[in-house]
Parts: C-alpha cells; structure tokens; sequence
C-alpha cells in the first residue's frame, strides 16, 4: 500500500477511535476525575486543519507518555499540556514540562507582540525562578487557551513502559506516516496553521507538532497495532 492509501486507512482508524471515545474532548474542559485509560495514546487536531478533501480533521501532533519506567499515566501528560487551572499560576502553565507547550509558545511570539523579554528566557533552562515565571504567565496562559480547545482523541494501550513498546510502535509510526518533512506532501497545513511559525524546522516541513520520528520510514506494521488495539477499546 502507498502512502496516501495508508493514510487513508489510518484515518479510518482514527473514525473508529472517535467512535468509541464517544467524540473528541478538549483539554479546557477536562479534569482528572474523568474516565482515562492509565496508559496510552493521544491524537490532536486542530480548528481549520483538515486533509485534502476539506472535511476531515486532519491529525496535528501525536504523543503518548512514560517510555521509559515511570509513573506518569495517560492523563498526567494530558493535564501538563494543558496548564494549571489554579495555584500561583491559574491558567498558564509550565513550558519546560512540555514541548507540546514550547513549541505553541514559541509560534505564539512570533504571531503577536510580545515584551522582549519573553524572547529572552522563553524555552531557556530546566527551571525557572518565580520573577520569570510571573513574567511568562500571560504566554503561558495564551498557549493553554490554543492547546485547551484543540480537540483530541485518545486510546487506550495498556502496555509496559519501553522504548519498543506498542505505544511507541503507534506514536513513532503515525508521525512517521503522518510527516510531510522532506517527502510528497499530502494534507498540508493550512496557509494560516500556527506551526508554520514555529522555531523549529521540523515542525513547519511536517505539519505536525512534532519534533521527533518526523523523518523516521514508515513502519507497515503501525496499523496493525492500531487495529488491534480499537478492536478492545
């Protein structure tokens, strides 16, 4: 199968997978209290990005958690993607804990006007004192308000926390498959996609919100994981 005809059946999982999530949800509005499964998938869409025939959502970043042994759960990465809702921060967020976050971010600087300073330490360093944190709330909270209303899907792979795990199988092979960077384009972004700002290269040549695996071969085996995986969802 060629790569538009994998594609084509890839988004014919994702139907399957939006069928059994009962639809998409948006971060703005979810809250840990909700029903997650403890590992697995994410797939994030965006408003205006849909594929060639001008209907379909077309897939915007993919992420999973914990590759490596670790606690972190499904919904952990979800919510350090979308922000705090309270504390000393409401409504902004912590970058350094999530490139999904730097990334929107740095777009978002170059989309709007921004104090200098923000240019300064924005994606610099680990960690971050109060003084600039206070001084990158109001992007920190401009970029929870972009990811929080990108609608997303998510399923459910219960599976050990490596590397080579079938999380990793189905991350690494839809942004694999997913990737225009330096191959045949099919579903660009938009003309007017926040990504195409992005500092990093490999986000605006893929159109994906992603850094990693955007130029790593096609793995034939990503829609058979897939496949069965939904089938017990």
């Amino acid at each position: 199968m060629d790569r538009r005809g994998t594609l084509d059946r890839f988004y014919d999982l994702i139907d399957d997978v939006r069928v059994r999530c009962g639809g998409t949800r948006q971060l703005a509005s979810c809250d840990g209290r909700m029903s997650w499964p403890h590992r697995g998938v994410y797939f994030f869409f965006e408003r205006g990005e849909v594929r060639e025939d001008g209907v379909t959502p077309r897939v915007v970043r993919v992420g999973t958690h914990a590759l490596r042994p670790s606690s972190t759960t499904l919904w952990g990465r979800l919510a350090q993607h979308r922000g705090t809702l309270s504390g000393r921060f409401p409504g902004g967020g912590n970058h350094r804990g999530s490139v999904f976050r730097l990334h929107v971010g740095t777009a978002l600087l170059k989309s709007q006007q921004w104090p200098a300073s923000l240019a300064e330490t924005w994606a610099v360093g680990g960690t971050a004192d109060r003084e600039t944190r206070l001084d990158e709330h109001p992007l920190e909270a401009a970029v929870s308000r972009v990811i929080g209303h990108m609608p997303f899907l998510w399923m459910e792979v219960f599976d050990l926390p490596t590397p080579l795990s079938d999380r990793g199988i189905i991350e690494r092979g839809a942004i694999a498959l997913l990737s225009n960077h330096s191959r045949g384009t099919i579903d660009p972004p938009s003309p007017s996609w926040l990504g195409r700002l992005a500092g990093s290269n490999a986000i605006q040549r893929s159109g994906l919100w992603n850094v990693n695996h955007v130029l790593d071969p096609v793995d034939e085996g990503l829609l058979a994981v897939m496949a069965s995986y939904i089938s017990s969802m």
